[in-house]
This record gives structure tokens, sequence and C-alpha cells, in this order.
């Protein structure tokens, strides 16, 4: 044997255990990033193909069994807000918390988009809002709202948001909130929250 198919063969076999190792190296990288991935990166990722025309909406069964398709405008850190696709000729908005989805509803062709990484995006500050701060500022503003909770809808105006919860004025949809109009005052642990429907 010359000196020179020996080092040719030798060179071979370590080219390809080096590419091999590549190889496993890539794989196990991206077994780390898809065991790091959450719900909300999965359900951001579609929402940037629907701005592609791929998606128009994420179907959401939220715990209970109830399933909304909603049209993601925002994420915050434990929730998002979108466009309720409910039939209606105007599409309510709302806002689902993150907690409340069971399942995420998708199609074959929808799930290698949705394992997409994220794209590297500065710090934005809607990212570390939670959702407590959300309701807070629809209680500012004195926004009627539809509650869907574990046990029903409630329609009515949030008086104020605690740590884990929330206090709800329950009244009639369509009418402002007033003393004389309120039935009762619900309060409500975020844990039953499902979904909150902007109302008018």
């Amino acid at each position: 044997m010359r000196f020179d198919d020996l080092f040719d063969d030798l060179e071979g076999q370590l080219e390809q255990e080096l590419h091999a190792e590549e190889a496993d190296l890539r794989i196990e990288e991206e077994r780390l990033r898809l065991g790091r991935l959450g719900l909300r990166d999965r359900m951001m990722a579609l929402a940037r193909e629907r701005s592609t025309g791929a998606i128009a909406a994420l179907r959401l069964e939220l715990v209970g069994g109830t399933v909304v398709v909603v049209r993601p405008t925002t994420f915050g850190k434990d929730w998002l807000a979108g466009d309720l696709i409910d039939g209606s000729p105007w599409h309510p908005q709302g806002i689902v918390p993150i907690a409340a989805v069971a399942a995420l509803v998708l199609d074959r062709a929808h799930v290698d988009p949705s394992l997409e990484p994220s794209a590297a995006t500065q710090d934005r500050l809607i990212d570390r809002i939670g959702l407590p701060f959300v309701l807070r500022d629809l209680g500012r503003r004195r926004s009627s709202v539809e509650l869907v909770t574990a046990t029903g809808s409630l329609h009515g105006t949030i008086d104020r948001v605690g740590r884990d919860h929330l206090d709800l004025a329950v009244h009639e949809a369509g009418t402002p909130r007033r003393d004389r109009a309120v039935r009762q005052y619900r309060v409500v642990p975020f844990a039953h929250v499902r979904l909150v429907r902007l109302v008018g």
C-alpha cells in the first residue's frame, strides 16, 4: 500500500467523522431549542406567518372546550389580543390569557411554521406587560366587557384588578355602568378567566 493512498483514506475517514459530529451537534442544538419553545412562541410564529397570507387566524380551544378563532394583533407576557372571528360582520376584539388555552388547533401544514425560530427582536415593553396591567387599563377606561369564565359569560365593567383577581360590576350588555344598573359584583380569579371580549 502506498502512503498517499493511506493518507487519503485517513483524511476521508476524519472528514466523515467531523461531518457526522457537526450533524449530531446541529440535531442536539435543535432539540434544545425546541425544548425551550413555549406556547406563546409557537402562536407568535404563526402570527408572523399570517402576515405572509399563509394563516388567517389562530384556532384556540380554551379550557372547558370553547373554541375561538383569533386574528392576533398583540402578544403580551401572558396574554394575546386580537380580532375574534365569530361570524359577525364586525369582528369584536378580545384578550385571551395564555393560561386559558387548552390547545392550539393546527392543520398539518401549520405545524412546521409554528416551530420556526423567533426572529431576534429587541426587548419590547409589550413583552413584559402582564394580564393584570391590561385589565387595569380596561377598568380605567370603563370599557364594557363580556367576561367568559369557567362557569359561563358575564357582561359588565371591570371595577378593579388585584394581583390574582378582578372585580366585575355585572350589568346588562350595551348599557353604561351606573350604580343603579349594576345587578351584582363578582370577584373573579384570573385562573378562571377564559376570554375578555370588548363590547361596543
